[in-house]
Order: structure tokens, then sequence, then C-alpha cells
């Protein structure tokens, strides 16, 4: 599994050093309402709305320079659209991960 990193954020941020924590801060906030939301939606069986959530997701899994994960929440997004929730486990492990990481920054 890729490991998340804050290079992208780094690169944005260059020598401002309150953007990165601000973009960091927000990240850490927003993630865990995300995921919040997102497993409910899915234990739910509300897959539309799960798709909707993992749409908002992927992007914070491009900025932690998690590419092959973004792939995995394009495909799932699609289809969760569907109603098939087939990669709801893989995907699971790629919040966990994340999850772990933010509390190490």
């Amino acid at each position: 599994m890729e490991t998340p990193n804050i290079k992208y954020i780094d690169e944005i941020a260059g020598d401002d050093v309150q953007f990165r924590n601000k973009f960091i801060e927000i990240l850490k906030m927003e993630f865990p309402i995300e995921k919040l939301e997102y497993s409910n939606s899915i234990h739910n069986n509300r897959t539309d709305e799960g798709s909707q959530i993992v749409h908002k997701l992927k992007h914070k899994f491009s900025v932690l320079g998690l590419e092959e994960s973004y792939r995995l929440a394009v495909t799932f997004e699609e289809e969760l659209r569907l109603g098939n929730d087939r990669l709801k486990n893989e995907f699971q492990k790629v919040l966990d991960t994340i999850e772990t990481y933010l509390k190490t920054i």
C-alpha cells in the first residue's frame, strides 16, 4: 500500500509555513468528518450518497500523494453510483491509513 505524504502541500506552500500549516489543519479537520459520513452512508446502503462523499475524499488522496488510491476512488465512486460496493474494504484500508497518518503530522 502507498504511504501518504505532504510533498505536494510543501511544494505548493513553498516557504509559506502559515499556508502549509493551515492546509494541514483543514485536512485534519475535514477528513474525519467525511470519513464518518462515508461510513454511515455505506452502512445504511446509501451508495449514491457514498459516491458523492468518495468524490470529495479522492481529492484528499491526490493531495496526500496517493495516486493508486486516487484511481481506486475513481473506480469506487463510479461503482457506488451503480449500487455496487465491492471495493468498500479496499477503500476502507486507504481511509484508515490516511487517518493514522494525519495523526502524525
